[in-house]
């Protein structure tokens, strides 16, 4: 058993805004994540994983560039997910560090990081267990735009229609997770 908020506190100051969204934001997944696998016990999700990899799902972001929330890293954003994994790879955390490489998006594929020319790995990045299915699912209902918007949940057709730039496989993938999850 591990506390996601002290690891979180090695790489952020709590004091900070920076730190205020991530754990924000984080708040919000775990609770919607938890709240997805309670709809679906015969799958028998790890419910207490799914807690702490969700509190750490973002925590490369800091490496990124997105000033309206204090991430000065200088990496695009898009790059925060194998940051993260490289991250908590080196706390031992092998399984939650694959939350954080697979949960952008609806997961990126091989083909996507070549087509799109995304400054990634050129490997899949999907993700394949049950509570990672669950943890990126739920972090697509809530963004960090700002303040006003880090509790505000999205309904699926707004997430939908934000989907649909990035391709029919993202949408098709999410909308799989809509009936899988009985959203």
């Amino acid at each position: 058993m591990i506390d996601p908020e002290e690891i979180i506190k090695k790489y952020y100051d709590p004091e900070s805004e920076l730190y205020f969204f991530l754990v924000e934001h984080s708040k919000m997944v775990v609770q919607k994540a938890l709240a997805t696998a309670a709809k679906i016990p015969h799958l028998k999700p790890d419910n207490r994983f799914i807690f702490e990899a969700a509190m750490l799902h973002d925590i490369g972001i800091f490496l990124t560039t997105l000033p309206e929330i204090g991430c000065n890293g200088g990496r695009p954003y898009i790059c925060h997910g194998h940051l993260g994994r490289e991250i908590l790879e080196k706390e031992g955390l092998q399984k939650h560090a694959l939350v954080c490489e697979r949960h952008v998006g609806t997961g990126i594929t091989k083909e996507d990081v070549e087509m799109r020319k995304l400054p990634l790995p050129k490997r899949d990045m999907l993700p394949v267990s049950l509570e990672e299915k669950i943890i990126c699912f739920a972090d697509k209902f809530f963004s960090k735009e700002g303040k006003k918007t880090l509790q505000r949940e999205k309904t699926i057709d707004e997430i939908r229609k934000s989907l649909v730039k990035f391709g029919p496989d993202k949408v098709s993938r999410f909308n799989e997770w809509v009936e899988l999850f009985k959203e």
